[in-house]
């Protein structure tokens, strides 16, 4: 194989990654999803809104003999805080989640570099009869991802 990006057997490691997802899972019940048309229609929060919504918390929390019943300041302090502690897990989340990714594309990456390999050998030492039906296969299926790669390959 020319290319070995990495080298991995989950087997002993997937009951504990499956447990640690579930246990993550159970933990995220509470946890909202929206649709992206709700996305979209919701006011979002950046860096100068935020700064704008914690100088107004501070101002509220002040000031609270000015707020009317229905306005619910510790709401609002609940929500500010749970922003805050969910930040940094989101980060280490999104992280683990780009890393599962690139792992993916390395590992498939791999097994096509070396499908590709092995094809070439095939071809090399004339075993026509094994190598016919990989040529059709590998013509339809590689025109569409790596056309340069097949063109050499086959």
């Amino acid at each position: 194989m020319t290319q070995n990006l990495v080298s991995l057997d989950l087997t002993d490691n997937l009951p504990k990654f499956d447990a640690a997802l579930d246990a993550i899972e159970g933990l995220m019940d509470v946890f909202v999803s929206l649709t992206p048309d709700e996305v979209r229609q919701l006011t979002k929060i950046g860096d100068k809104s935020e700064t704008f919504c914690r100088q107004t918390l501070a101002i509220l929390d002040q000031n609270k003999q000015a707020l009317p019943p229905g306005f619910d300041l510790g709401e609002l302090k609940r929500d500010l805080a749970a922003f805050d502690a969910l930040r940094p897990r989101l980060i280490r989340l999104q992280a683990l989640a780009a890393k599962c990714a690139d792992t993916q594309v390395a590992l498939g990456s791999d097994i096509l570099s070396a499908s590709y390999d092995g094809y070439r050998l095939l071809k090399a030492f004339g075993k026509a009869d094994n190598v016919t039906p990989l040529k059709e296969t590998m013509r339809s299926n590689v025109r569409r991802t790596a056309p340069a790669k097949a063109d050499s390959a086959a």
